[in-house]
Parts: structure tokens; C-alpha cells; sequence
């Protein structure tokens, strides 16, 4: 991928850490992640519950903001969504035992990256409330699912992980769902399709700059580092665009509470989740997120997409549970 200097340079710049690609030694070594060569069975299923909760919070924000989306511009949805995103991340940095017991310091020696994650995360958030805003629910969703295809083939130059042929073939196989979705040449094609494509890519890249960060560093500090940072590039874009609402009820205040507060909980329980394991292992039970998003959808809005959904959800699925059937072989072979 050309860009993949470009994001190189981008994190090196924040973290201070020289990102090379091809020289996993060397990252290990220098962001003190290690590398397992095996999933362990504990750390992975807490994991995967965790990434599978934080999901289903993602569709319910996602149901919010397709709601509000049709009043405000989304880069104002984008920051009421951090700013009241950091609040369940302070009440669980409060009662973190490991912040407490650090010395309560509210920094951090990648501060740089902390907040520069913030514009990846904006990137992500306008691309995908567009496209929530434009497109049904659950078709939104399961393109944005194209996540999992970024995050197994970035986490090769970035983070130095082998991916071999199964799980090459698994990310070539959910691409080829997400073209079937979008059906690029036909009548149903809509430059919105578009969107959460980006956007799954920019939340890959905010997903995995997580690992860059050492783990004596809270989770949720890490949180409200991200949200800061994306509160202040949406705030410019606000000032500069200057197309402000304001908020018209109570309600409205209420919604974006709730918004933000559920947004924020499911960033901490996914970046504690990518914290725990090997990211590429871990993603494709993100998948878990498209039924919720159809019924969620069918539910709140009367969509039922079947017809831009089939056949193009079972490749991006089956790519998905093809890298957890390797995993699980990969780690019988070393038992």
C-alpha cells in the first residue's frame, strides 16, 4: 500500500519510535510489546468477550448518531461524541488500582501520539457518521467491517507480524465481500459506499497505535488523550466552517449523553481488548457487529437491507472466521 510510508512517518513522528517496515525485532524491541507465538487461551477469551461487548455498544452509537445526524453536521455529533466520551473514561481511570498506584499522573511519554490519535479518530468518526447519515444501518456497518482486512495487513509493516497464506487468503476473501457490497459499476453504487470504507481504515490505524503505548500506561488515560485530541480538530472545524447548532431540547443534550457515554466505554473495552492479545487474532470477532447493526436497523429505522447485504456479507464473515480457524490450528501445533 503507497500510504503505508506516509503512516509510518506519521507515527514515528509522534511516538519518537522509528517504525521500519520488515523489522519486527526491532519494534519489539524498541516499544517493549511482546510478541507471543501462540494465543493464550485466558487473555484471548476475556478478549474476545470484551471486543464482542464493545461492538455491540458501537451499533447502539451508531443508531444514535444516525438519529441526530439528519439535525447537526457531524463534525459537531463528532465533538459531543468525545466530549462526553471522556467521562466514562475518568470514572474508570478513578478506579483504576494501576493509575492509583503509579503515583496518579496524568501523563504519558507518548503524549505526542496520545492526542495525535485524535485526527485519526476524526478522520474515522466523519467518514463513517456520513455514511451513517446517507446509508442504511446495517450496510454502513458491514462495509465499515472492512476493519478487520486493515488491521491484519497493517499490523505487518507497523506492528511486524506475520500473516501467512491462510490468513492472506482470509483478508483477500473479506475484501472481495466488502466489493460485492458496495457493487462498484451498477446502478446501486453510491460514492457514500465509500465512506466506511476510509473510515475502517482509520479506525485500524487508531486501534493499532494502542500497542505502541506501554502497558504500565491505563487504558483509559489513553482514551482521554484520543477524545482531547479529536475534541480539539473538531472544535476548528466547527470555527472555521462555522455551521454551530444549538442544541434545540433537553432531549437533544440527553441523546448525546447517552451517545458519548456509550461511545466512550466501548473505545476503553476495545483498546483494553487490543491491548490483550494479537490484534489480527483478535479482529475478526468484530464481525459480531453486523447482526447487531441489521437488527438494531430493522428495529429503530424499518431497514432490511438484504438485497445490498447477500451474498457480499458471507465472504466478509468467512474471511473473518477463516483466520480464527488458523489461529486455533496455530495453536494446537504448539501445544
Amino acid at each position: 500500500m503507497i500510504c503505508i510510508p506516509f503512516i509510518q512517518v506519521y507515527l514515528t513522528a509522534l511516538s519518537g519510535v522509528r517504525i521500519a517496515a520488515f523489522a519486527p525485532g526491532v519494534i519489539a524491541k524498541q516499544i517493549n510489546v511482546t510478541q507471543a507465538s501462540s494465543v493464550q487461551y485466558s487473555p484471548f477469551i476475556k478478549a474476545v468477550f470484551t471486543v464482542i461487548l464493545a461492538i455491540f455498544l458501537f451499533d447502539v452509537q451508531g443508531a444514535l448518531i444516525k438519529h441526530m445526524g439528519g439535525r447537526y453536521p457531524v463534525e459537531q455529533i463528532s465533538f459531543y461524541r468525545n466530549l462526553f466520551g471522556i467521562l466514562p473514561n475518568l470514572l474508570l481511570l478513578l478506579f483504576s488500582a494501576q493509575w492509583h498506584n503509579s503515583g496518579r499522573s496524568l501523563r504519558t511519554g507518548l503524549w505526542k501520539l496520545a492526542l495525535g490519535r485524535g485526527l485519526l479518530l476524526v478522520l474515522a468518526q466523519l467518514s463513517f457518521y456520513t455514511s451513517l447519515i446517507y446509508m442504511e444501518l446495517a450496510t454502513a456497518t458491514t462495509l465499515a467491517f472492512a476493519g478487520p482486512i486493515f488491521v491484519t495487513t497493517l499490523s505487518i509493516p507497523l506492528l511486524g507480524h506475520k500473516v501467512g497464506w491462510v490468513r492472506g487468503f482470509a483478508v483477500a476473501l473479506g475484501f472481495a465481500g466488502v466489493v460485492m457490497v458496495m457493487k462498484p459499476g451498477s446502478d446501486a453504487f453510491t460514492p457514500f459506499a465509500l465512506l466506511p470504507v476510509a473510515a475502517a481504515f482509520f479506525y485500524a490505524l487508531t486501534s493499532l497505535s494502542s500497542r505502541f503505548f506501554d502497558k504500565s500506561v491505563p487504558t483509559a488515560l489513553i482514551s482521554i488523550y484520543g477524545s482531547i485530541g479529536a475534541m480539539l480538530v473538531t472544535l476548528v472545524i466547527l470555527i472555521v466552517k462555522g455551521d454551530a447548532i444549538m442544541l434545540k431540547s433537553l432531549r437533544d443534550w440527553l441523546l448525546f449523553f447517552v451517545m458519548g457515554g456509550v461511545g466512550g466505554t466501548a473505545v476503553y473495552l476495545l483498546i483494553t481488548a487490543y491491548r490483550m492479545t494479537d490484534p489480527s487474532s483478535l479482529s475478526p470477532f468484530e464481525y459480531f457487529g453486523i447482526p447487531f447493526s441489521f437488527f438494531l436497523g430493522w428495529v429503530f429505522f424499518n431497514e432490511s437491507p438484504f438485497d445490498s447485504l447477500f451474498p457480499g456479507v458471507f465472504f466478509i464473515v468467512g474471511g473473518g472466521l477463516l483466520v480464527v480457524w488458523r489461529e486455533r490450528a496455530l495453536a494446537r501445533q504448539t501445544e
